[in-house]
């Protein structure tokens, strides 16, 4: 478990790093650049999307040349990067280069670790690694938000934004200074894993596993209703959310997924892995439609509280799954493949959800959203098998 720690130590600085400037890019862009609702859903939307197109080919080259830790590596350096780019960029299109350059960087690394923390794993503990590493990246980004948050308020307004841009460069060097610690495990390479390998990755995704296949096709079909947060931080803004409470609502989120991450991925080794996804599927809906017809402030936190339990439910339980039910020899692929399909529905959510709000109203891509999600549980609960310990 040391291997998973001081990798969640590097997802720990790197989301300090990233969340002390994520919630303020929705409101510089509309606030210095003059962006409409539609276009920073274009650009969350490219951003994402690009990103999670490279996750397979990344997690290909996980499987073929057993780099992990350099993959990674060169995937978290891409976030230092992003932070220079916001430092010069001067139009939106500056922060849509520089928001691409982090995404991308994010679809290289994020296969090698996850193989990473699941070789680090036991066969029995796979839900509680995925939950560790996925507490301490939600601490992280917690702390971020809260730094953020006090030196706005200190500052009392008076603040540029590039500067608190290069304050966030500090700890995305302390998470690639994190890498000296972490060890790597070399599989021994056997003549049906190198004939495997050999292959176009592509070909071997047409032989996995049934189950796997039915899951990718719903977290697209959920994930065309999950829009960027970008639109959470705006509605609430909308509501009269001003900045500091904005960022303190992301603190609220971040928290209780923090705090509930490796619980509930411990309870996933015990009670299988669809009886935690169904669950998260359904309160995400009940988040949205709460996002959709908040209108008091103790309605929008309630709704942050549900979003974080819903991030605690899913996000390290699905990696868990994917995981333990692909082939050993092509786990990377795998893991890869689910955030590509993920990815792939990114860029057409956002898109739609700024259309929609923009001729419909701020309630439509949240009803939306939630409805796809609904619709998504109820082909899990009718059609994946259940399974009593892992791999549900």
């Amino acid at each position: 478990m040391l291997n998973i720690f001081f990798l969640g130590l590097i997802s720990f600085f790197t989301d300090l790093s990233t969340e002390m400037v994520y919630p303020l890019i929705p409101l510089y862009l509309v606030g210095a650049f003059g962006a409409t609702h539609v276009l920073v859903g274009i650009i969350e939307g490219i951003a994402e999307s690009l990103a999670s197109l490279l996750k397979v080919y990344s997690g290909y080259l996980t499987d073929r040349f057993q780099k992990k830790k350099l993959l990674a590596f060169s995937g978290y350096a891409a976030g230092l990067i992003y932070k220079i780019g916001l430092l010069f960029a001067s139009s939106w299109a500056g922060i849509l280069g520089a928001r691409v350059i982090d995404r991308l960087g994010k679809g290289i690394r994020t296969s090698p670790r996850d193989v990473l923390v699941s070789e680090s794993a036991g066969a029995q503990n796979m839900g509680k690694a995925f939950g560790i590493h996925k507490a301490l990246d939600m601490a992280g980004a917690g702390t971020g938000i809260l730094i953020i948050y006090l030196l706005i308020r200190n500052l009392d307004g008076n603040y540029d934004y590039k500067n608190l841009f290069a304050l966030s460069m500090i700890p995305a060097v302390i998470g690639l200074i994190m890498f000296i610690f972490v060890k790597e495990k070399k599989r021994v390479k056997e003549t049906e894993s190198i004939e495997v390998k050999k292959q176009p990755f592509w070909k071997n995704i047409k032989n996995i596993d049934n189950q796997l296949k039915l899951y990718l096709v719903v977290v697209f079909i959920f994930t065309l209703g999950n829009s960027s947060k970008a639109f959470m931080i705006l509605k609430a803004s909308d509501a009269g959310f001003n900045e500091i409470n904005v960022i303190l609502l992301f603190l609220l989120y971040h928290a209780v997924a923090a705090v509930f991450s490796i619980p509930l991925g411990k309870l996933s080794d015990k009670i299988g892995r669809k009886n935690l996804l169904v669950p998260g599927y359904i309160i995400f809906s009940v988040c949205y439609f709460g996002f959709a017809f908040a209108a008091a402030p103790a309605a929008f936190v309630f709704t942050f509280i549900l979003y974080g339990l819903y991030t605690a439910m899913i996000t390290g339980v699905e990696r868990a799954f994917v995981a333990e039910i692909a082939p050993g020899e092509l786990k990377g692929t795998m893991l890869g493949l689910h955030s590509t399909v993920a990815g792939a529905a990114l860029l057409p959510a956002s898109i739609i959800a700024g259309v929609l709000w923009t001729n419909f109203g701020s309630k439509v891509p949240f009803i939306f959203g939630a409805c796809l999600s609904l619709l998504a549980a109820v082909l899990l609960i009718v059609f994946l098998k259940g399974k009593n310990h892992s791999g549900s």
